[in-house]
């Protein structure tokens, strides 16, 4: 049965949050998700919720938090964009969740092939898409390893800007909103990045 609505999150430490989305993540690649009693998590949360963990992540098909991290309706505060990107809106929405609904634990999550990434990699530009593309466009600068072939066709390259995505973006949080920075510079929140890879279901997250 489905345990986490009976933790009190009031007193869950983001290390321990972190380790729910673990052990969550190897039951959905294991193909052992847990039962969810959802009418009564629909009773639970109809008057407030505590979402245990704060989530910006990209709006790619392929990639639902609440799925690879076998979660349920009141676990996640999901923020969701192309490319996974902190724009001012997606700051916004998560110093919703990480100040005021308590979340004690923000993650950004990007993943393995990534279209708005390799957008990126290809200078791709087209209505308000050049917009997202512009704020993963640092990352090929930061990008030193590849001398050749940078562009989507190169798997490898794609991967190292995902990878400097998700740290680039982190540090524009940190940069843009006082309110998580601070929080953060007092040790009463966390925060980690992560890559899903879309192949194998599982979530890597980085140290």
């Amino acid at each position: 049965m489905y345990k986490h609505p009976s933790i009190d999150r009031d007193k869950m430490t983001p290390v321990e949050g972190l380790q729910i989305l673990k052990e969550g993540n190897q039951r959905f690649v294991n193909n052992l998700r847990e039962n969810k009693d959802y009418p009564s998590l629909l009773e639970k949360t109809k008057n407030q919720q505590h979402p245990f963990v704060s989530i910006l992540s990209c709006s790619d098909s392929r990639a639902p938090v609440e799925l690879i991290f076998d979660q349920a309706i009141g676990d996640i505060f999901s923020v969701r964009l192309a490319g996974n990107i902190a724009s001012k809106d997606a700051i916004g929405s998560l110093e919703f969740g990480i100040k005021y609904l308590k979340s004690k634990l923000l993650v950004i999550l990007g993943h393995t092939s990534c279209g708005a990434v390799k957008a990126c990699c290809d200078h791709f530009k087209d209505a308000s898409i050049t917009d997202v593309v512009a704020k993963i466009t640092p990352c090929l600068d930061q990008e030193q390893t590849t001398a050749d072939l940078r562009n989507s066709s190169n798997a490898e390259f794609v991967q190292n800007v995902s990878d400097l995505n998700v740290k680039h973006q982190i540090n524009e949080i940190l940069e843009h909103s006082e309110i998580i920075a601070d929080l953060y510079q007092k040790n009463q929140i966390s925060i980690i990045g992560g890559m899903y890879n879309i192949e194998s279901g599982e979530v890597h997250f980085f140290a």
